[in-house]
Formats: C-alpha cells, structure tokens, sequence
C-alpha cells in the first residue's frame, strides 16, 4: 500500500517496447552477427522523491552559501551520488565534530538521532535536514505511540543509519529492534503488554508482513501505525520487480550494497522466479561471463540509483548485444517533498 503522499498504484501497463537496432555495432554494419537480448525494464525504478529531496537540498545549499557544504554521512547510499555532489563542493564526514563552526551541514535522508541536531545546536551551526519526509513520519509515530505509554518495537536491520535514528528520537530502551520472525518468538513480554510497532522505510515487503503477522498473533492488542511504514517507493519497486522476475533468465539490481532497498530488490528477484539476480553499482561492474546464457535480462534500480547509470548499463549492453527493451510499468509516481524554507 502506498505510503503518505503517494498516489495510488495503477493498474499494469501494457508493456512498451523500445526496439533496438541490429545494427548499432560500433562500426555500424549491416550484417550484425550479436545475439539478441530482450531487457525487461522495470518500472517504477530508481529516484525516490525522498532521495530527490535531499539531493535537491545539498545542491540548492551549495548555490546559495557557496563550498564547501558539509554533509553528515552519505547523503543516500550512491557512491556515484556521492561523488557528483562532492565534485561541486560537499564534503562527507562521518560526525559534527568534523564539522566547521562556520559552514552549513546537512544530515542525510535517513534521519538521524535527536542527539546530532541537539548538538548542532550546541555548537550554534547552521544545519539543514534532509531526512526524507516518511522517515519523519515514522519517527513521529514512535514519539506519540511513548508518549501514550507504549514499549516501542521496531522492524528494521540493525546497523542502518535509519534504524539508528529512529532508535534514536526516544530514550534508551524505550525501541525494542526485531529483524526476524525468531525474534519474535524470543520476545519474553506479557502477553497483554503495551505495544506499538512500527517500521523502517525499505524493507522487504513480505518479510515484514511475516514479521506483523507474528507479532499479531502473539500480541493481539499491539497497535499499528495508522498508514503503511514501508515507503511508497520501495513498495512500487518490489512490485515491478515481481511483475518481471519470472520472465527474465538473468536480473540486475543498480544500486550501492549498503542501501538496503537495493539489496531488498535482490531478494526480491530471486523470490519470484529469477534465480539469477545480482547487485551491480554501474555498468563496469558487470560480469559478462555471467551473461553467457542470459537472453531476457530484467533491469531495476534501486531508489538512490540515479537514471544515468540505468542508461549506462542499457548502453554496455548495446555494444555487446542486439538490445530490444521492454518496459514493464506497474505504477506511476508524482510525489513530491517540499525543501527546507531556508532553501525557498
């Protein structure tokens, strides 16, 4: 289900082919001797608005202040992202204490802990967030679901700077982390306790219904959130994903390997019919021995994978094959996040 801001899902397109010639060898000839490929391009892909948002905000910081901006963590998880923003004056650092007192910081989209802005402001420096809005939202949610009294539990991969920073908005002990249907079980809480739960934003789609599933039947009155925690995002790019698995002999994944929605992708591809799935972060990662017996290859992107580097890989495969692509579209998106009113 969509999440907040998201226009609901329309139903399957027809696929739309894009025909790719026989002949768009290197030398142009006439008699192309590359076998054929069919890519099964999946649709949505790529750019969240989230990820949109906070690149828009480090980019719009650099023009109106001018570099260096500073920026805590990797604004998303794109290496490529990254480096672009760094070519035109960001700099990444890992904590505030790297930080200058007289330059402007941005936090990334996954959020942070209460503690990073507190300190922020300590220091008296001049700090745009850029944590995506549905992450927000979850935060939020956990902040009234204390308030009321309730031992918060958080499905989520420990370790992922957005489990870090929802963790983060309460005090110690007040999140409870579940990664698997055994942790569940483990949970040695009464069975009428107060419980809330809620989740990170980019995490498998049936796995977490596994894990709700659980906690439901072991804890009947745990309270929900009120709308879907899982991104509107990353729901639309594991439904495409599904609409193009079975029909692709090999599938790839643009994306960084710690986004966690990328590596959902992966999981997701090799759930429902492809075996053969893997992550790449670009074009010059890709094995072509691997490809050795691929004829219908599924493309997707990961949410923090900019359209560039689809093309790129759609264009290294054009020099080795006689490329047809069809793109699967499950859903279109038209949401959009608002900047910061410093930025506006």
């Amino acid at each position: 289900m969509p999440a907040d801001g998201a226009s609901p899902a329309s139903p399957p397109a027809a696929d739309v082919t894009i025909p790719g010639s026989v002949r768009d060898d290197d030398q142009g000839t006439a008699a192309d001797v590359r076998r054929p490929l069919t890519i099964r391009l999946a649709g949505p892909r790529g750019f969240c608005a989230g990820v949109d948002r906070a690149i828009q905000i480090v980019e719009r910081a650099l023009e109106r202040y001018g570099a260096p901006v500073y920026v805590r963590h990797e604004i998303v998880h794109n290496r490529f992202v990254v480096e672009s923003l760094e070519a035109k004056g960001a700099v990444f650092v890992e904590e505030l204490d790297e930080v200058p007192a007289d330059v402007p910081v941005v936090f990334s989209a996954h959020g942070v802990p209460k503690a990073v802005p507190a300190e922020a402001e300590r220091r008296k420096l001049f700090y745009l967030d850029a944590t995506c809005p549905l992450v927000s939202k979850v935060h939020r949610e956990a902040e009234r679901h204390y308030k009321d009294g309730y031992l918060i539990l958080l499905i989520g991969h420990a370790g992922h700077p957005e489990v870090i920073g929802t963790m983060g908005q309460l005090p110690q002990g007040a999140v409870r982390l579940i990664e698997t249907v055994g942790d569940v079980a483990a949970l040695d809480l009464a069975a009428d306790a107060r419980l809330a739960f809620v989740t990170q934003t980019t995490l498998s789609v049936d796995d977490t219904a596994e894990i709700v599933a659980a906690l439901r039947a072991k804890y009947p009155s745990i309270a929900a959130p009120r709308k879907e925690d899982i991104c509107y995002a990353t729901t639309n790019r594991q439904e495409a994903v599904k609409a193009i698995a079975a029909a692709s002999d090999g599938l790839l994944v643009i994306g960084a390997p710690n986004s966690s929605n990328s590596l959902r992708l992966v999981e997701v591809a090799k759930r429902y019919g492809c075996d053969k799935a893997q992550l790449v972060q670009r074009a010059a990662d890709i094995d072509w021995d691997w490809m050795a017996d691929v004829t219908a290859l599924g493309i997707t992107a990961g949410a923090s994978a900019p359209d560039v580097l689809v093309d790129e890989v759609i264009d290294a495969c054009r020099k080795r094959f006689a490329v047809t692509v069809e793109e699967v579209r499950i859903a279109d998106e038209d949401v959009v996040f608002k900047l910061p009113r410093a930025l506006t």
